[in-house]
């Protein structure tokens, strides 16, 4: 992932790679953000509040720039920043003071979400899932080629905390406190995700 982490950093200094404004609003379509409630399971907090948002194939990533780029793009004009290309995790974990947003880029991965009593989700180029606070998550299966693109909005902390009891107690005190975004990470202020976890 080093070259993906160089291809960022040039394609941001540059805008090498990265869709003119004209094509991001042509790649945008039109999805039904579908909500998944997960449950405490007493190591894995999940959000009792929140659901975590799934958009299926919400943006194509046929053209000629890079589709990681996109995604980089489009979280950033929204307001989730502090973005990185990489994968996800084969260990369970979960963020207790931010919100995440992940695009599927490149590749094709089987992703657990909310513990080993939560939801499996085959996901594939085109997708984004928003994790709400305290959202469990690791990867159970990936192509060779998985590219993710993830990001967090302004208003969070970054942490990353395993699935144990002493961390449980504590996320589930900070969980609460965590701002929401002011922006859909895809869709903007008029975004089904403000409706949803409001």
């Amino acid at each position: 992932m080093i070259l993906e982490t160089i291809k960022s950093k040039v394609g941001r200094l540059t805008g090498l790679g990265h869709p003119s404004p004209q094509q991001l609003g042509a790649a945008l379509r039109n999805r039904k953000a579908n909500a998944l409630r997960l449950t405490d399971d007493g190591l894995v907090p999940n959000n009792p509040r929140l659901p975590l948002i799934l958009y299926r194939s919400v943006v194509s990533l046929k053209g000629s720039f890079d589709p990681a780029a996109l995604f980089e793009d489009l979280f950033e004009i929204n307001g989730w920043a502090d973005g990185w290309r990489d994968g996800i995790y084969d260990f369970l974990h979960y963020h207790s003071q931010t919100h995440e947003v992940l695009g599927i880029a490149r590749g094709t991965a089987l992703v657990e979400f909310g513990g080993p009593s939560g939801k499996r989700i085959a996901v594939k180029p085109g997708d984004v899932m928003v994790l709400p606070a305290g959202t469990g998550h690791r990867r159970l299966e990936k192509s060779a080629d998985l590219l993710v693109v993830g990001a967090y909005p302004e208003t969070g902390k970054y942490d990353e905390l395993r699935a144990t009891k002493e961390g449980h107690d504590c996320a589930v005190q900070a969980i609460p406190n965590v701002p929401l975004p002011e922006n859909d990470p895809v869709y903007g202020k008029n975004g089904p995700l403000l409706q949803l976890w409001s």
